[in-house]
Order: structure tokens, then sequence, then C-alpha cells
């Protein structure tokens, strides 16, 4: 080939590197013939594509354009606990039982996730009958459905183009159901005013929490943005700011003082991470997961009073905002605290807001409803926002619809109220007993301790685990806890998560679980936690 600094007929340049068997091709070219598929794969080699290669049996094999070297390396740093590892495991063990294969327990229970109609937990009636009728509108003739599921489906029919779920929407959502999601905010916080432009309906609340984010991160090196998350935290945060290249900035919540939050913590956390990055974000979940905690009024008010002193974009994470069941504990939404704060506050700080129709009463998960709502947005960046969002170009049509229907259930005087707000309460009564169900019966048991279930769906209790089983999990390169956690499933059929998919503070070790599963079950499982617990112990000590 022409020494470097020259090309052949424009296309091969001096700036690719030779590669290994290039050697004897190095002459010019008018010293010797070369044919045209040589020239052809030394000219994909010099512009750096993939090199054909000879198998045994002489057929030409090409290197893969996408390696683990070669893919995007924000990619290889995500981690996403609740369905690791140990949940892969789970699903081999019950194709194993399936198979007739013999293990110390009948089935796999899974408490690992916050799946509630996996677990048993029913729809609700009037929920499935609106989409069922919006789905196959042809049942709006049937007379065994209410008139007000009729009704209902025929408004957001009206709403969809040619009247059919299976059309786009709007970007930021179908308008009527945003103007409902809107009248509900404002009902929720006590005439608190809400535009349905703020509204931007979104495919479950992890959509647009990551659509948040991606707005948020800039800069590099020391300017890069960080992004303060609870410690634990729901491992959807740790995964996305990592997928985005964002700094992760951890502060801790009071394991001792039922996983509250402390102003100090922030103070510290913020203080420290301004040495090596820009925190621009603040995020908080409340009620609490995987921690189950609820904040108090108080706290809202300290964390909004830290953020405007901070100069920090609050995200308020509150799904779980129908689930709260200890005594004494009431749920305070974010946008409600920072009006009733004030114009200082509620004209300055920037929040957005998530919700979702995954959890609560509803668990329909498999749907992808939710929504954000946007507070004290700049213009120019909410125009970005929009047209980000156009990008996907909608949401889950039947999930908005869905959506819809939360914010806007049966009303009194109409047909499926009573039956409505019956199943309503008794999911919500019969979440609240497993919650101090699983307390009672984990602290039970010497060496976990677990703190009060205020709200959510989860427990994330403290194990203690012998130091013969650390080394041994260290020997192993595991970490303790899903060491724990592998043993547990393996001996018991039980799937829990290990607290160090969540984070926790160095030397300590926790798992999560969900209170879904069916009370029976639940019993079955608590109790087969305790005796593995106590035989794990025995066995490493």
């Amino acid at each position: 080939f022409p020494h470097p600094g020259n090309s052949i007929r424009g296309t091969i340049h001096s700036g690719a590197p030779k590669r290994a068997g290039d050697g004897p091709r190095g002459r010019a070219l008018n010293s010797s013939p070369v044919s045209s598929r040589t020239i052809s794969s030394v000219s994909e080699t010099r512009r750096g594509l993939p090199r054909e290669k000879m198998t045994e049996n002489g057929v030409s094999s090409r290197a893969k354009v996408l390696t683990i070297d070669t893919m995007n390396p924000t990619v290889k740093k995500v981690e996403y606990a609740v369905r690791g590892p140990i949940v892969q495991r789970a699903v081999e063990l019950e194709r194993e039982l399936s198979q007739g294969v013999k293990k110390p327990f009948a089935e796999v229970i899974k408490a690992n996730i916050g799946d509630a109609h996996a677990m048993g937990q029913q729809p609700i009636t009037f929920f499935r009958q609106v989409l069922a009728l919006c789905s196959y509108p042809e049942l709006l003739n049937d007379s065994t459905f209410p008139e007000d599921a009729k009704s209902r489906a025929r408004r957001i029919l009206q709403s969809c183009g040619g009247n059919s779920l299976g059309s786009y929407s709007a970007s930021q959502g179908i308008e009527s159901v945003r103007q409902d999601v809107a009248r509900y905010i404002e009902r929720r916080d006590g005439g608190v005013p809400c535009a349905p432009d703020n509204i931007y309906l979104t495919t479950g609340a992890s959509d647009g929490i990551v659509t948040m984010l991606k707005l948020l991160v800039c800069g590099e090196g020391a300017t890069r943005t960080g992004v303060m998350i609870s410690i634990p935290q729901y491992p959807l945060y740790s995964a996305a700011l990592a997928e985005l290249g964002a700094v992760q900035v951890n502060y801790y919540l009071n394991e001792e003082k039922c996983w509250s939050l402390d102003i100090s913590e922030l103070q510290r956390s913020v203080d420290e991470a301004r040495t090596h990055c820009n925190p621009r974000a603040l995020c908080i979940i409340n009620p609490g997961n995987p921690t189950g905690q609820v904040q108090s009024r108080q706290c809202i008010e300290d964390v909004i009073r830290f953020a405007a002193k901070e100069r920090l974009f609050l995200m308020a994470d509150e799904v779980y905002q129908d689930n709260v069941y200890a005594d004494g504990c009431q749920f305070h939404s974010f946008k409600k605290v920072l009006f009733e704060m004030g114009p200082e506050y509620s004209s300055t700080v920037e929040l957005a807001s998530f919700h979702s129709t995954s959890k609560c009463y509803m668990g329909e998960c498999g749907f992808r409803g939710g929504y954000m709502e946007i507070i004290n947005m700049d213009n120019e960046v909410k125009a970005q926002l929009t047209k980000l969002v156009s990008v996907r170009l909608c949401p889950p049509v039947p999930g908005q619809a869905l959506m819809d229907l939360v914010v806007n259930p049966p009303q009194p005087g109409e047909p499926s109220y009573d039956n409505f707000i019956k199943e309503r309460t008794a999911t919500l009564s019969v979440l609240a007993e497993k919650a101090k169900l699983t307390e009672q019966v984990l602290n039970t048991v010497e060496g976990i301790r677990c703190n009060p279930v205020q709200g959510a769906m989860y427990s994330f209790p403290r194990i203690s685990i012998p130091e013969k089983a650390v080394k041994e999990a260290t020997a192993n390169g595991q970490q303790p806890d899903m060491f724990y956690c592998m043993r547990l499933l393996e001996e018991t059929g039980i799937c829990l998560v290990p607290g160090s998919g969540f984070g926790q503070k160095d030397g300590t070790y926790h798992f999560r679980m969900t209170i879904l599963p069916p009370t029976d079950k639940l019993k079955i499982l608590l109790d087969k936690v305790k005796e593995f617990h106590h035989k794990f112990t025995q066995k490493y000590s």
C-alpha cells in the first residue's frame, strides 16, 4: 500500500491503523496485481470495519461489529437488582420443578418485586370493565356492563383518534386525560391549582423519571451533573444514572429512626459531592421504596427549604401515595407542601412529581400508565421536554385510559361506586394487615430487625450474618447478603432481593421483600425465613 499520507482513489486514508496480516501488502498497488475483493477488504479494514476471518471449513466469517468491548460502556455499568441474578436462578428453579427435579420445596415464592397481580391481588372491576369496553367497543351494546362504565368508555374513545385505543395520541398524552389528572391533583392538594399543560402522561412513572434525568444531565469531569438519591434506593435511579453517565450522589436514610431523612445528612452529601461534580437534582421517594417509611410534613418542608438553598431540582417519586398504613402517618404531596409554604418557594423551587397505575390499590403494572407534573420549569426547557417525549410518539394509550380511571373513579350515586369503594378499601386493608404481620414475625427472629412498614409494599429488614458466612461469600465473589439470599432461595424456594442491590451502609446487611403474597402464603414465607435464618446462623457460627 502507499506510504501513510497517500490514498487510493480517495477512499483509503492514512488515519486507519495497520492490522496484523497486512505485511506483504505494503507495496504500492501498481507494483503487483491486487484483486477487487482484496481492495474491498483492505478498504473496510482501513475504515475500521470488521475483517472477514476464515473458519476451519473454509467459510468466511466476519468479526461482530457489536461486542462487549465495543458496546456503549455506560450500559455495562447498569445493574437492576430486582430482576438480577437471583431472580434468574428463581426462574431456573421453577423450570426444574416443572420437569420433576426434586427440591426441598414444592414451589418458588417470588417476593422480589412489587407486581401485585402476579402475587394474587385482584384487579378493580370498574377499571377492567371500562378497559374491556374501550378495547372492544361492540360490548357497549351489552346490558351486563353498568352505565357509568359505558359512559366513561365512550368519553375515552371520543378522545382517541378514530375512536380507537389503537391510535396514537398526542405525545404529551390525551388532552382529556391530562385535564382529569389536573383536577385530581387539585382535589388531592386541597385546591392548589394544576394546569393540564404541566401534565405529561408517561409509560409508568419510570419513564417520566428517566426523561427528567436526561434533561438534567450535562457537563464533563468536575462539572458533570450529580443527582442525589437516597440509600437505600430503588435501583431504577442508580441504573438510569449509570446509563446516562451522571454522578450518583448518595445520602443515607436513618435506619435507627425508621428510615427517616435528616437534613444534616443531605448537607453532608451535597458538600462532599461538590468537590468532584455539580449536584443539580435531589430525588425523594415517598412513601419509601425499599424502606417503607412515610415522610412527615415537617420533613418535606425541610427538604424544600434545603433544595431552595442549594439550588437543586426536586424530583418527588410519589407512586405509593395511597399505600399508607401506620397510625399517625399521612401522605403529603411535595406540591401541596410547596404551595402552602408561600410564594418564596412555590414560585421558585423547580419540582417534578410522579405517579403511576402500577402500585397502590390498582397494582396494574402491565398497562404501564403514569404521569408527571412539572412545576416552575423554564419555558424553553419545557419545549425541549415536549420535543423529547415526541420522539417516542406517545405513551401506551390503554395505560393512559387506565390512568384516567385512577384519577377519575366512580363517584357517589353512580352504579359502580359502592363496589369500587368496597374493592379499594378491602385491598388497602389487607395490605395494611400484611405490613403489620411482616414486621411482627420478622422481629421475633434473633438476628433480624425490621422497622415498621409505614407505607408502600416492602419491608427492608436488617440481618446479622456471621463472620464465617461473610468470609465464604467473599471467597465466592459474592456480597454477603447475596450469598444469604441465594442460599435461602436454594433451600426454601423463597426469592428475596439482597440489600446490596439497593445500597446500604458498609457493614450492614439487609434484604427487601414484598408484602404482596396472599396472607396464607405470606405466613408460610415468613415462617420459612425464620427457620432458615436460625439454621444459617447455626451453620456459620
